[in-house]
């Protein structure tokens, strides 16, 4: 992009205070991942928008995003690094290096963040203004070797960061963020996968169950319920279909429903599609509020200004992919095209 184009550019979306982004992984090994922003009133979606800006690419398999202040964090999981740049102009800021296979980042405050790896056995520490690797949280001193503690989504509460250990695991680890270290771990159902918190202050956990042949082992995908004063488990629900791998499990604004994809990777399963139950519930529901159809439901995202849902269809898992705009009644508002593998989503509001 030439100098006035830059300018045109960065007139056009300096005033951006609200959109989604929607973070495409690419393929594997391909270096073909990018960030897409759809803005909501206008019903627009522009591609690919960190390379027509930086004329940099992302990299290979975008992950996932953050955003604290005016920078957004863009962590790209098999090329080891994080990009940063400005979150209304699309302007590269900075990168952070020297990362395992990095998933997702999380701010406990303005001088410090944790950075999950599917990986290196440890929660790495940054210093957001600096830009820079601080430190480490040790996740290997558990009891059995056979644990790896990849880790995946971080929640905080209060001084507590919950983080999901998904591949081969059946963990979620309690961290202290005040001394940056591991106090406990909780066991719920094998590869938990998302997690919420709810309005109840208890934490929500959907496990996927592992996979046929699996040296971990497979089971019946499950969701718990866990009462954070003594870390125990309220209750369970456990899905009929041994194939299900339900996945991304969110809450609406007011945090007493939940949302999730129940589906499989072969996308063969019945009754696939969006299911939505509230945390009241003694049962699991038995039908998709939104059924997948023809497409292949990735990802699954709630806009709790509006309480919207935006799904994501891979398709094939090789072509651009589409996202799925939809109201919490299941009702379509719209429909639009993004990049390869559309895997998470990141709301920007107005402050």
């Amino acid at each position: 992009m030439d100098d006035d184009a830059l300018r045109d550019f960065t007139r056009l979306h300096q005033n951006n205070k609200e959109g989604v982004f929607i973070i495409n992984e690419g393929n594997f090994n391909n270096s073909n991942a990018s960030l897409s922003f759809y803005q909501r009133d206008k019903k627009t979606v522009e591609n690919n928008v960190f390379y027509n800006t930086n004329a940099l690419p992302l990299g290979d398999i975008a992950q996932s995003m953050n955003i604290q202040d005016s920078l957004a964090y863009i962590v790209i999981n098999n090329s080891g690094k994080i990009y940063i740049f400005n979150k209304n102009t699309f302007q590269y800021s900075g990168k952070i290096t020297d990362l395992s296979s990095p998933r997702y980042i999380h701010f406990v405050n303005k001088s410090k963040a944790y950075v999950s790896d599917l990986y290196n056995k440890a929660i790495t520490i940054i210093d957001p203004l600096s830009q820079t690797i601080i430190g480490y949280i040790p996740l290997d001193n558990h009891q059995e070797d056979f644990y790896q503690h990849s880790t995946e989504q971080m929640l905080q509460l209060d001084n507590k960061v919950y983080v999901n250990c998904w591949s081969y695991d059946d963990k979620i680890l309690v961290i202290n963020s005040l001394t940056d270290k591991l106090e406990d771990s909780i066991s719920v159902g094998k590869q938990p996968n998302s997690m919420i918190i709810d309005q109840n202050y208890r934490l929500w956990v959907l496990s996927d169950g592992g996979f046929k042949g699996s040296s971990f082992g497979q089971e019946k995908a499950s969701l718990s319920c866990i009462n954070l004063r003594n870390l125990k488990i309220e209750k369970q629900f456990i899905f009929d279909d041994i194939d299900a791998s339900p996945s991304h499990l969110q809450t609406n604004i007011t945090k007493d429903s939940l949302f999730f994809i129940y589906g499989n990777w072969s996308g063969n399963l019945a009754n696939s599609g969006i299911w939505a139950m509230s945390i009241y519930d003694q049962t699991l529901p038995q039908k998709a509020l939104i059924p997948q159809s023809d497409a292949m439901f990735y990802s699954l995202a709630l806009d709790k200004k509006n309480s919207e849902l935006y799904i994501s269809d891979a398709k094939d898992f090789s072509q651009n992919g589409n996202v799925y705009r939809y109201s919490c009644k299941g009702n379509i508002i719209d429909t639009f095209k993004v990049g390869i593998n559309p895997g998470n989503f990141y709301f920007m509001y107005e402050e």
